[in-house]
Parts: C-alpha cells; sequence; structure tokens
C-alpha cells in the first residue's frame, strides 16, 4: 500500500472541488493507490443539487458533461487523492481478514460550507487490489438503491452517507444477466470503519491501530481525551444510530463489521429495506438465511461489532476499561430509543412506565403496517387493551390534542421507500425510464408533509408484497 498520490492522466476544471486529504496524507500504508476504470459514454442520471451546493460545488458544471466525465471517474480533478481503503471484517460472524474496498475509490476530501470535513467515493468504479474475483462495477439499479435510502434516511434525520450523484457508465455489466452499469458518488463524514481497526489489528501492527484511533479522535471525536473515551464516544453514536433505525422501520440486512462506519453514520445500503408490516423477526435480505440481521436483533448486532472493535483496541487500552465501555451500550441505547419512542407516542415528559408502554404498542400493532400505524396513532388509533392505557398516561401531559398531533406528525413519516415504489422505480430505470425514480426521490425528500397528490405513496403493496427480498447487488 502506497505513501504517494496518483492522479490519472487526465486533469480538467475541478468543478468547485477543493481537496483537503488528510486519510491520503497522514495514514500512509492504510490505503492502496487506485483508478477508475474508464466508462465508455458516461451520462448524469441525477445530481444532488442541494447536496452539491452545501459542498461548495459548481452545480452548472457538475450538470454538463464534464460533470459526467468527473462523476465517472474518467476525469480527475486537481488535488484528489484516488485511493482504495484497506480494511477487514467479520461477514455474518465469519472473520476476513483482508477486505478493502473492492469497488469503491476514494476521491479525496472536501470541508463543506458549514467546515465539514467529507469524504467524495466512488462506487461501482472498476476493480481495485482489494477486488476479490468482481469486476469492481455496479449496475443501475443498486446504484440508485443506495441514492433513494440515503437521501431518505437524511430527509428522516438519521445519520447517514449520502448520494452526491449517480451516473450512467453507457456499459453493461454482468450478473444474472446483462445490466446497464452506473457510477454512484458517495459522501461520508468518513469512511473509518470498525472492520478498519481489525485490519491492521489482526495483523498485530499495534502501532497503526494507535495511528487509526488519534486520526479518528481528530476527525470524528475531537472531545476524547484517550482511546477508551474513543471507543465511549462509539458506542455512544452507534447506540443513538440504531435507535433511529428501529423508529423509522429500517432494516440494514447485512450488518458486517466492514458496513460500521465509526462516524455513527448509516454506510453500505445495500439489501436493506424499510418495513411494511411490523415484526421483530423480519429480514429482506436473500442472503441472511439465518436471520442474524432481523430487524429486531439489530440493537444486539450493533453491540457484538462494538465488541469487536473494542477487541481491536485491546493492545492500546485496557480490557478492564473496554469492558466497562461495553457495558454501558443498552443504558444509551435504551435512552435513545425510549426517548424516540416518548415522541413517537405523544409523550412529553418522563414517566417510569413508558418503557413498558412502548414495548405494549410493538406487541399491539404486530402485523399492521409500521409507518402508517404511527402516523394515524394521534387520531386516537384503536389497538385495543393498549389505547386505554396510553389515553390514560396522556392525561399526565399538558398538551392539547391538537398540539400534541402536531407533535407527532413531526416524528412520525407520511412516506418511507416502500418496497413496492423502489422497485418500480428501478425496474423503470433499467428500461431507461427515469420518471418514478424521479417522483420517489422528490417524495422521500419530504417524508413528514402529507399531499394528496402523493397519496399512492403513502402505503404498502395492496397485496402486502409477500416474500419481498432485497439483493446486495454486487
Amino acid at each position: 500500500m502506497g505513501d504517494t498520490l496518483g492522479l490519472a492522466d487526465q486533469t480538467i476544471p475541478n468543478a468547485g472541488f477543493v481537496f483537503d486529504n488528510t486519510y491520503a496524507r497522514e495514514l500512509a500504508g492504510f490505503y492502496a493507490l487506485g483508478e477508475a476504470a474508464k466508462a465508455p459514454a458516461p451520462r448524469m442520471i441525477r445530481l444532488n443539487q442541494g447536496l452539491a451546493h452545501e459542498l461548495g460545488l459548481d452545480v452548472a458544471v457538475l450538470q454538463s458533461l464534464t460533470g459526467a466525465e468527473i462523476l465517472s471517474g474518467n476525469a480527475v480533478p486537481d488535488g484528489a487523492s484516488v485511493l482504495a481503503q484497506a480494511y477487514a471484517g467479520h461477514q455474518f460472524g465469519h472473520f476476513v481478514p483482508q477486505l478493502g474496498d473492492g469497488r469503491a475509490l476514494l476521491l479525496g476530501e472536501v470541508l463543506d460550507r458549514n467546515g465539514r470535513r467529507r469524504d467524495i467515493q466512488f462506487k461501482g468504479s472498476g476493480r481495485t487490489v482489494f477486488s476479490r474475483g468482481g469486476d469492481g462495477k455496479a449496475a443501475l439499479g443498486p446504484v440508485l438503491r443506495e441514492y433513494i435510502m440515503g437521501e431518505a434516511m437524511h430527509a428522516l434525520a438519521v445519520p447517514t452517507t449520502r448520494a452526491l450523484a449517480a451516473v450512467a457508465t453507457g456499459e453493461r455489466v454482468y450478473r444474472e444477466r446483462a445490466l446497464p452499469g452506473a457510477v454512484l458518488t458517495r459522501v461520508a463524514a468518513s469512511h473509518v470503519r470498525v472492520g478498519t481497526f481489525q485490519f491492521f489489528a489482526a495483523r498485530g501492527e499495534t502501532e497503526k491501530v494507535r495511528q487509526l484511533a488519534d486520526y479518528t479522535i481528530r476527525r470524528h471525536y475531537p472531545q476524547a481525551t484517550s482511546c477508551v473515551e474513543l471507543l465511549e464516544a462509539v458506542i455512544d453514536a452507534q447506540a443513538s444510530l440504531i435507535a433511529k433505525w428501529m423508529h423509522v422501520g429500517f432494516i440494514h440486512g447485512v450488518m458486517n463489521t466492514d458496513n460500521m462506519a465509526v462516524s455513527g453514520e448509516t454506510i453500505d445500503y445495500g439489501p436493506c429495506a424499510f418495513m411494511d408490516g411490523y415484526s421483530a423477526g423480519t429480514v429482506f435480505s436473500s442472503i441472511d438465511h439465518m436471520g442474524r440481521y432481523a430487524y429486531g436483533r439489530q440493537p444486539e448486532i450493533a453491540l457484538w461489532n462494538l465488541t469487536r472493535l473494542a477487541e481491536s483496541l485491546l493492545p492500546i487500552i485496557t480490557e478492564e476499561a473496554a469492558v466497562a465501555a461495553l457495558k454501558s451500550y443498552w443504558a444509551r441505547y435504551e435512552r435513545y430509543w425510549l426517548q424516540g419512542m416518548r415522541a413517537k407516542m405523544g409523550l412529553e415528559t418522563h414517566d417510569e412506565g413508558d418503557g413498558e408502554l412502548a414495548r405494549g404498542l410493538l406487541k399491539a400493532i404486530e402485523g399492521r403496517d409500521y409507518t402508517s400505524t404511527f402516523r394515524n396513532l394521534a387520531q386516537d388509533l384503536d389497538l385495543g387493551a393498549w389505547t386505554e392505557q396510553w389515553l390514560r398516561r396522556l392525561a399526565r401531559e399538558g398538551a392539547t390534542p391538537a398540539d400534541r398531533a402536531e407533535a407527532m406528525s413531526r416524528v412520525n413519516p407520511v412516506y418511507v421507500p416502500r418496497n413496492h415504489r423502489v422497485e418500480e422505480a428501478l425496474r423503470s430505470a433499467e428500461a431507461d425510464e427515469m420518471g418514478p425514480f424521479a417522483s420517489l426521490c422528490d417524495v422521500i425528500s419530504a417524508p413528514y408533509t402529507a399531499r394528496e397528490e402523493w397519496a399512492e405513496y403513502a402505503g404498502p403493496a395492496a397485496d402486502g408484497n409477500p416474500g419481498y427480498r432485497t439483493f446486495c447487488g454486487t
């Protein structure tokens, strides 16, 4: 893995990119240089104009042919540091000592208009030294799925990586059949993962583990004064994140340690989906045969992953400190989860029985549509004996019914990316009809505002979409 920066031969106007690449500059030996595969006929499918503005980029240039060249990887703007990051990971509980960016390249880092450091990364840009037999490219469907999911989560106020652009490459990629190829440009607080720490810990490279920990503190948790405090901060960020997943009925589908960002953002939208009918055992991923990453197991799996992070830090922290930090997880998670559930139930004050009330609600809605049930709760939805308990609890609150309904509407969405709508958008896009994708992007950008013209997006498929499965797309 290199310690110098490599650029493709072609450089062009920067479209507003001003790079300051700390990962490349400070972490020699943590990556390999790379270069994107050439796209024969790049074409902009969708540019996230709001995000581009937030990043200080030139929207007009990015929407031009020059933008498609840049965001397909054909041309590299000045100052970029094109590299593939190294990491390991537990995949469905089994440790793989070397994974790394097999189909992704970090273009560089920029400071956005708010002074936040953001990674700019390509996904589906071709093979790297970490590729394991695949072509390193991406089909259009998985690229657009990640675009939809990331932007939906952002609108739902869930920490997440985001999509800057989806660019068609003008070539076919081959999976079970020939599919149109595409490249996603992803924006993240960083791409440092639990698996990044595991990569070096598994090799006994203690100094690199320490170096990565110090870098992570500087970049994400400057308030941490030690590696123990770093671990505690990551635990807290993940407890908060997973609680938010649970609040909106999101199922990640592949919570491997290489898919857990230490920044606390949701990362790697592969076989993910939003739940329709509520069930803690819901699994959509076609590869999750044992239900390891079922909806209701996500908090438990997050702790399992965090334990792997703590193990990776053991060369530089004590076991006693690691165990103490991990023991704090459930209290942190419960606090964040209950805080969100109180808001979803229209509660402003705290009561000792609120946890029992929230869990009782989930039992009462078994099989019901998760999103619309919470949205309609403000209308005193009849859920049998639970409704009576809830109304008695509300009687101890000070808010008027109108104020409570308004507050609940701000946290219980009308719209999420319904599975049948996502599939409709992806099928249409493969046939070069982008209307359903564009419409769905508009809807998910305003999830809390009911609009008559969007009524068809508010509910599940008429048949309930039985047997629905999602796929990684790699």
